[in-house]
Order: structure tokens, then sequence, then C-alpha cells
């Protein structure tokens, strides 16, 4: 009698440890697995997103960038008129002589030169007048908005005898006034062929 007995409590131990174990190896190891996986595939997918948000960033800034250069751009545009343009700044450029007191005695323009990505033309120029009045008409061409640039300025005082610095038909400036030679350069945008050598005077 106790012989079946004690080999049912045997059997009813044995199922009752088999059960956890193979819930074990059968349901709860498969799961943490899975969880295992799940939780990779979150921190892979989580990594992504942060690139993803990285990477969104930079095209925000990129696309704010390109906004940026093209408004410098427009703003270069308009500080370089066109060829038609040049005349109008030439005409300015007189204007402001004029403002100061200056008399423009010759401009005469030189061959175009290539500057970059813009186009350079040089016009040789003489002025007279008195000295401020010079200096003023620096400040002012400075202040133009477009592109222009004065180099190799050669100021000389004019003498008493004006009539071996002038020719008679030139109006007269008050004696003691300075004589002014200077390069003045216009840039523009235009076609690269007009440039020097070979380019239109």
């Amino acid at each position: 009698m106790s012989s079946p007995r004690g080999f049912r409590d045997l059997a009813f131990v044995a199922v009752l440890i088999a059960v956890p174990v193979a819930a074990y190896f059968f349901v709860y190891k498969p799961r943490n697995e899975d969880i295992a996986r799940a939780r990779d595939e979150m921190r892979l997918k989580e990594a992504r997103l942060v690139d993803l948000r990285k990477l969104t960033a930079r095209i925000g800034d990129l696309g704010r960038e390109i906004a940026e250069r093209e408004e410098e751009l427009e703003k270069l545009n308009q500080k370089l008129p066109d060829r038609e343009g040049v005349d109008r700044i030439l005409e300015q450029v007189t204007q402001l002589a004029m403002r100061s007191n200056l008399a423009v005695r010759s401009i005469k323009g030189d061959k175009i030169l290539a500057a970059g990505p813009a186009l350079e033309l040089p016009l040789k120029t003489v002025m007279e007048g008195d000295f401020e009045g010079f200096y003023q008409f620096l400040l002012d061409v400075e202040s133009l908005p477009r592109i222009t640039r004065i180099n190799g300025a050669k100021i000389t005082k004019l003498g008493f005898d004006k009539r071996t610095t002038r020719n008679e038909d030139e109006e007269p400036v008050p004696e003691g006034s300075m004589r002014a030679e200077f390069t003045l350069s216009i840039y523009f945008n235009g076609d690269p062929k007009l440039a020097a050598p070979g380019g239109m005077r």
C-alpha cells in the first residue's frame, strides 16, 4: 500500500518541479529573449531617431545658410551694376565732385579688366579744387552703395601761373588749389570676354 502511494507522491513532486522548469524553458526564456530583442530594436530605433533629428537640424541649418548666402549674393548683385548701370555711377561721381566744388577736368576709360566674379572698369580721372573738397569727395565715393575703388592718386598744388597747368578754355580755379590725378575703378557684372586682353575700351 505504501509503495504505490510513495510512487504517487514522488510523481507529484516530480511534476511540481517539472512545471516551473518547463515554464522557464518554454515560456519565460523565449519571452525574455523576445523582450531583449525588442529592447535592442528600441535602442537601435532610438539611435536612428537621434541621428535623424540631428540630420533634420542640419538640413534646417543648411536651409538657413542657403537663404543667407542667397541674400548676401543679392546684396552683392545690388552693389555690382550691369554694364548700363556704370554710366549712372559715373554720373553720380561727377555730381559728388561738383557738390564738393571740384572741377572735373577729364575722365578717360581704360581697358576693362577681370576682377574675380566681376569686371573692373578703370577710369583715369583728373580733378581740380581745394583739398578739403577733394577729401569730402573721397568720403562720398566711399559711401556709395556700389563697389568702387580709388588708387594711384597723385596730388599737386597748382602754382600762380595757371596757364602752365591748364588749358586756357578750362574754368579757372582759385589760386592755391590742387590737382588730383587718380584711377577710379567701377566694378560691374558683365561678360568676361569683355576683359583685357582684347577687351573693350
